[in-house]
């Protein structure tokens, strides 16, 4: 009886430390320190927008202010008509709420103090905004507009602005190449250490940007760079992806 005592003891000793083994190894696979590679993957598309967004404003001023409306709406009427006459159609362009400032000119007595102001007249400003799918058109009219200067019209006019209406659809098929890009880089790097790809860990994309081709002035950004200052465009971005090796 003692024997046998002795003999299951034995046996339930060899279990326990079995089963203590299998718990440390299975714990080691799940919390211990895995064979993995890390690769970034990057692409670039050059590509020219297809929408343009451009502003000027005109202006007027008068000491009344009945007369300096007068004068802004026939401003407004002969700019509206040289717009059409070059090919913007109604729904391209957006005419803005008139603007009123109210004028005042600084009074300084002999040593040169400043001692009050006095009244005018009004200034009155107008914006027009133009959106349009035809970029060349409308980039050529930014270029002409001081045409307007003939008719006794001021114009203050900023650099059109260009953008891309198929950007979603651009993301994903980088997203795609960038992906292609990491995965072979890892094959790559496995393939001359003597290993293989498992399974897929991680993948974290990293920030899209969009500058001007081979332009030496613009940085990539934390947020994430957006030129809309040139019509030729190149976007980049990369993909991360992790990689079990076995």
């Amino acid at each position: 009886m003692k024997k046998e005592k002795i003999i299951f003891g034995s046996i339930l000793g060899v279990c326990i430390v079995i089963s203590v083994g299998l718990a440390a190894w299975s714990f080691y696979q799940s919390k211990g320190p895995k064979q993995q590679i890390s690769v970034v993957g990057m692409t670039q598309e050059d590509f020219t927008s297809d929408f343009i967004v451009w502003d000027f404003q005109f202006s007027t001023q008068a000491s009344d202010i009945q007369d300096a409306n007068k004068q802004i709406k026939r401003q407004s009427q002969v700019v509206r008509s040289y717009l059409k006459a070059q090919g913007v159609t109604d729904k391209e362009m957006v005419f803005q709420a008139v603007d009123c400032t109210p004028m005042h000119r600084s009074i300084y007595n002999e040593k040169g103090n400043y001692t009050g102001s006095v009244f005018v007249g009004y200034q009155l400003r107008q914006s027009v905004s133009i959106s349009s799918s035809e970029v060349d058109k409308i980039e050529k009219i930014s270029r002409q507009v001081t045409d307007l200067l003939d008719s006794n019209i001021q114009i203050d006019a900023s650099n059109p602005e260009y953008y891309y209406t198929k950007l979603a659809d651009l993301k994903v098929k980088m997203l795609a190449d960038a992906s292609d890009d990491a995965r072979l880089r890892a094959e790559t790097i496995a393939k001359h250490a003597g290993a293989k790809l498992g399974r897929l860990d991680q993948a974290n994309m990293g920030v899209f940007q969009i500058t001007a081709p081979n332009s030496s002035d613009e940085d990539y950004t934390w947020g994430g760079a957006f030129n809309t200052s040139s019509k030729e465009k190149r976007a980049t971005i990369n993909m991360r992806l992790t990689y079990r090796l076995k």
